[in-house]
């Protein structure tokens, strides 16, 4: 039964990411570590979102910058072994209240459709990506400061996504590697991503043929409303 329910939001996360362009690790990382463990969610999430982000690259890769994320990635590089260390070094239930803290902080951001400045400057962009990297590092939750950082770049839909791909593509790399130094990648891991690959398949599947069916802007505030709850659980109980 555990196994079933870890397949349904994984597909859930998976379909969002492929219909919307991120959202994947927000949405597992909501439910996961309390189904299996900070330990095992961890970098079970990476393993999913570098399968996800593969695809969804390859889809959109004629709208692809380098120029546009390259800082993004070579901060988040610094950032990424602050996140490895967090996530060893301080108890669960610290990790747990941050997660939900970033969860509620991003999907309240989304929700109310703030829109920020343009961030010209390239200490933005670093900025940005160091705390990407540190958040993409401890609970694979890269996401909120790129997107609020591609946000204010006024990114076309098709660049948005692709850019947003090659970044998370690119951070997974360095966030597994560094998962494979500290000895995270445990067979339970290995254990649960075979056991979720149809589930993650069948979410990029299924996401990429509703893309131009499905209002994503609706589908994407229904989940925003979801991880405020999940976020404020994770405040509440940690």
């Amino acid at each position: 039964m555990s196994e079933l329910l870890v397949s349904l939001v994984v597909f859930l996360s998976v379909f969002t990411q492929s219909l919307t362009g991120f959202g994947s690790a927000l949405v597992a990382m909501a439910f996961l570590p309390s189904m299996l463990g900070i330990q095992v969610a961890t970098p079970l999430v990476a393993l999913m979102g570098l399968t996800i982000e593969i695809s969804l690259l390859l889809r959109y890769h004629s709208a692809f910058r380098i120029q546009a994320v390259w800082r993004l990635v070579a901060a988040s590089v610094v950032g990424i072994p602050v996140g490895l260390l967090v996530l060893r070094k301080v108890d669960e239930k610290v990790v747990l209240a941050v997660l939900g803290g970033v969860l509620v902080a991003y999907s309240l951001y989304a929700l109310l459709n703030l829109r920020l400045p343009q961030m010209k400057h390239p200490a933005w962009a670093y900025g940005s990506g160091f705390l990407a990297g540190m958040l993409g590092g401890a609970y694979n939750t890269s996401g909120p400061p790129v997107v609020i950082y591609g946000d204010s770049q006024r990114w076309e839909p098709a660049e948005f996504k692709s850019n947003l791909q090659g970044f998370f593509f690119a951070t997974s790399l360095f966030v597994i590697a560094g998962h494979v130094i500290s000895r995270n990648l445990t067979s339970e891991v290995w254990h649960s991503y075979l056991w979720a690959l149809p589930a993650i398949l069948l979410g990029i599947l299924a996401g990429i043929r509703l893309d131009s069916k499905l209002d994503p802007a609706l589908f994407r505030r229904l989940v925003l409303v979801l991880l405020v709850i999940m976020g404020a659980r994770m405040l509440l109980f940690s």
